[in-house]
């Protein structure tokens, strides 16, 4: 895309105010590259006709529309018109609206209320192939890429019961031990090891200890 070449974009919103509004702000933009909407849609699958059709760089997008949503729509765009980019603009902020978006295959998610200047830099950035968020998006994004993500269970085959006693017996404890604190019977404990050792496909008792040790229990 070249500097004098506009960045084509069509517009889905079911509110004809808000489309009629955004057309006429975006068009009105001077500088380089220009935006022109060659296109606009009511509801998801108009939207989706629209890609298809019309093959402009750019969806915007709001998410709640009748029928066919603003997620479901990204989804078919991306699956019939990959090359086209989708560009979420949308009062919905929940963080599930956010990656469920991401997820169907939304380049960018900005606010209604956003400036003419985000909104335009968002519809060139995603023209372009950036991913792009409007600040407070970003924030939520950036709040959930920072959490501590689950460590996912190495042995999801084991019971309750036979997580307990491998943690026991992999922190030095006896049988006999482990069944004084767990209140069964050695036997029982006995038991639980055998299927300990199937499960995890270990030899013997050392290995299901240096198995627990580096799975981090004990």
């Amino acid at each position: 895309m070249s500097g004098r070449e506009a960045v084509t974009v069509v517009l889905a919103d079911d509110h004809p105010v808000v489309r009629t509004g955004l057309a006429a702000l975006l068009e009105s933009v001077q500088e380089e590259p220009r935006v022109h909407v060659v296109g606009t849609a009511s509801d998801g699958k108009e939207a989706v006709r629209a890609a298809v059709t019309l093959r402009p760089q750019v969806v915007v997008m709001d998410i709640r529309m009748p029928g066919m949503n603003g997620i479901e729509a990204a989804r078919e765009i991306a699956r019939a018109a990959p090359a086209v980019a989708v560009l979420m603009l949308t009062m919905v902020e929940e963080d599930d609206s956010v990656f469920a978006a991401m997820r169907a295959g939304a380049r960018g998610y900005v606010l209604k209320g956003a400036g003419q200047d985000e909104i335009v830099r968002a519809i060139r950035a995603v023209a372009a192939g950036e991913a792009i968020f409007g600040p407070g998006v970003a924030r939520r994004v950036l709040g959930f890429l920072s959490r501590p993500q689950p460590v996912a269970d190495p042995c999801p085959e084991l019971t309750p019961r036979e997580r307990d006693v491998l943690g026991l017996i992999a922190v030095g404890s006896p049988n006999s031990a482990v069944a004084a604190r767990l209140g069964l019977s050695p036997k029982t404990v006995g038991n639980h090891m055998s299927a300990i050792l199937t499960k995890l496909g270990v030899a013997d008792r050392g290995e299901a200890v240096n198995w627990a040790r580096d799975a981090g229990l004990g």
